[in-house]
């Protein structure tokens, strides 16, 4: 171990670039995962929604398109346009202290809405990783229709 810590330094000479990018690369997973842990809200897999709807029956909130959520959706879920998300809005509002999570088709446009509702106060803000695709994927019901 000794020997490997005596050539370090020249290795590192020798390997500058790769060095800079090592340590560029550490610091973006670093930062990541920091940002991750304090940004208020939790990334659900499917089979841990499934138990918090089990569980603690959580306001389902589903972004997608209407087209889409006629198609399918998580029984259960309000169909919410992203246009038309307002965490502060009244029929929200009561909910607050409750869980609420949120999901979108693929989980993009559904981490925005989550960050918007721990910005408004809500105490317990879940997201579906991966969205209704890593749902399906899993084998798990869906709903058609309104």
């Amino acid at each position: 171990m000794s020997d490997i810590l005596h050539r370090l330094p020249e290795f590192l000479g020798n390997h500058l670039v790769l060095a800079m990018l090592f340590a560029g690369v550490l610091v973006a997973l670093i930062g990541n995962e920091f940002s991750r842990l304090f940004r208020g809200y939790r990334e659900l897999t499917p089979a841990a929604l499934t138990q918090l709807i089990n569980r603690e029956g959580p306001l389902l909130v589903d972004l997608s398109p209407a087209a889409d959520f006629e198609k399918a959706h998580i029984p259960g879920a309000r169909s919410v346009q992203m246009s038309q998300f307002d965490p502060e809005n009244r029929d929200l509002a009561p909910v607050k202290d409750r869980p609420v999570a949120v999901y979108c088709r693929a989980g993009t446009i559904s981490a925005q809405a989550a960050a918007k509702l721990v910005k408004a106060g809500f105490k317990q803000v879940f997201w579906l990783g991966g969205g209704l695709a890593a749902w399906r994927e899993a084998n798990l019901p869906v709903a058609k229709g309104r």
